[in-house]
């Protein structure tokens, strides 16, 4: 079953302090069962002017202290908290994850903005001392960190609570206002967020207009975002096509992308391969496998191919496939037609070209009108696109290697560089895996989609630029003056 009709949730914009409507709105579709479970409005470019010349208007106005915005996104947390149960039933709705894991999201938001609380009081400068060049005397001089100003975070599909809070919590711990646009497709949650912030800046007494969120079409309220001259910083996480045409059009704006990936993972015969195939598989299908660093390649060792198959197959068929809403299900619809028919063309295109299907294959039909069960695939070369392409779909891709070099060198065959992971007991094997994988981030002993929210996170080559956790973000929407003391002129 899914949420009732009678619970549809119909959203309003937040645009300086004030919730309002659009001159039209868009359905917010489930993605099991097809119903429309709630209404947003489409801004216009106007009403994102309005967004973003309110936000800069609060970033000269605002003087909250470092331990006012704690207490800000304290008060934000601590609402969201105690709207977690039905914030997640509205993301199992209007995305298609599977309750528990929808769970997990609202929990990890609500850590998010927490953490992000704690770093609004971890701002330091430093003691720069000018005597070390030749000639100079011992002034004193030391940096302090200032907000950048106005940061516009735009979000996609597949964290749209999560991937928001991991924006807005530290850009308002820096001291910034903020503009938010979630993806047209999961907006409701992203908006119940803004509630919990809106409620917090009113209750501290903040300026209109420190936090707003418009909906609509990137077409629309992404251009008004890359035009807007009052824009800062941007933090994009998305396509990588859509990454790059911000990255060349944003002028002088920053901009932090968070975009594709094609991460491998290796399995080594040395690990115990029953138990890291049960976490590839979980790291491919979490969310039908919609992560941008979930398990896409699986690298195995040759001399355990045959094993690393069955057990990767024995993994897949414990997984429940199913309505989101039950809370046995494990692998849900995915997110829009559009995802589903392209995981369902790169898994064709493989098994025409040679790839067994181990496991699973089947999609549609009774599953579920979007619903992809998770499936492996053997007999896999790089060159098939399940392998060479970023897969956002539960397909577990098996590329058998001969020896770690050529593990080493397919992990890097891959024009994306955002995680990696491998499954090896032999030190040196790790060590060496750390230095050579071309990605942002390698993990010994877990999958590529391993993801804490104070961790930097942020990949290479075409997975992006710049890095996410809190830490790392609020230094980020930060900038760092220099203020010298140097001798009077009084004698």
């Amino acid at each position: 079953m899914s949420l009732d009709q009678s619970e549809r949730t119909d959203k309003d914009m937040l645009i300086d302090g004030s919730w309002i409507e659009g001159d039209d709105r868009t359905d917010v579709i489930n993605p099991y069962d097809g119903t429309t479970v709630g209404t947003i409005p489409s801004a216009s470019r106007e009403q994102v002017t309005d967004a973003i010349e309110s936000a800069r208007d609060a970033a000269e106005r605002t003087s909250l202290s470092a331990y006012e915005r704690y207490e800000l996104l304290s008060i934000a947390a601590d609402r969201l908290e105690e709207r977690a149960e039905e914030v997640a039933e509205i993301i199992t709705s209007e995305q298609g994850k599977p309750i528990t894991e929808a769970r997990t999201e609202a929990d990890r938001s609500v850590q998010t903005l927490r953490l992000s609380a704690e770093e609004a009081k971890r701002q330091f400068g430093e003691y720069v001392p000018m005597d070390p060049q030749k000639g100079m005397s011992r002034d004193h001089c030391f940096t302090q960190p200032e907000p950048v100003g106005v940061v516009a975070g735009i979000t996609p599909f597949n964290f749209p609570l999560m991937l928001m809070a991991h924006k807005v919590g530290p850009a308002v711990a820096a001291g910034n206002a903020f503009v938010g646009k979630p993806a047209t497709a999961t907006p409701l949650s992203a908006l119940v967020l803004f509630e919990c912030l809106d409620a917090a800046v009113e209750e501290m007494d903040a300026p209109d207009g420190l936090v707003n969120v418009v909906t609509g079409s990137g077409s629309v309220v992404g251009e008004e975002i890359v035009d807007h001259e009052a824009v800062d910083s941007i933090s994009f996480t998305g396509s990588t096509a859509v990454g790059k045409y911000l990255a060349n059009n944003s002028g002088m704006t920053d901009v932090t992308l968070e975009l594709g990936g094609n991460d491998p993972t290796i399995l080594w015969s040395d690990t115990d391969v029953e138990r890291a195939a049960a976490e590839i598989v979980d790291g491919a299908c979490s969310n039908a496998g919609q992560v941008c660093n979930s398990v896409e390649r699986v690298l195995v060792d040759e001399r355990v191919e045959d094993e690393a198959l069955a057990a990767l197959s024995d993994a897949a068929s414990r997984l429940t496939v199913g309505d989101p809403v039950d809370d046995e299900t494990d692998v849900s619809a995915m997110v829009s037609d559009e995802e589903f028919n392209g995981t369902v063309e790169l898994f064709e295109e493989t098994v025409a070209q040679g790839a067994t299907v181990e496991y699973g294959g089947r999609y549609g039909g009774d599953l579920g009108e979007r619903v992809f069960e998770p499936t492996v695939l053997g007999g896999v070369t790089p060159d098939m696109p399940a392998a060479s392409e970023e897969t956002f779909g539960p397909l577990i891709p098996v590329i058998p290697v001969s020896d770690f070099d050529e593990a080493l060198e397919e992990a890097n065959n891959t024009e994306y560089g955002l995680e990696a992971g491998v499954f090896t007991q032999d030190i040196d094997r790790a060590k060496r895996a750390a230095d050579a994988i071309d990605a942002g981030g390698v993990n010994v002993n877990t999958v590529s989609g391993f993801r804490t929210d104070h961790m930097p996170y942020g990949g290479f080559k075409d997975s992006g630029t710049g890095k996410e956790g809190i830490k790392y973000a609020v230094e980020h929407f930060s900038r760092t003056k220099l203020v010298g003391f140097h001798d009077g002129m009084n004698g």
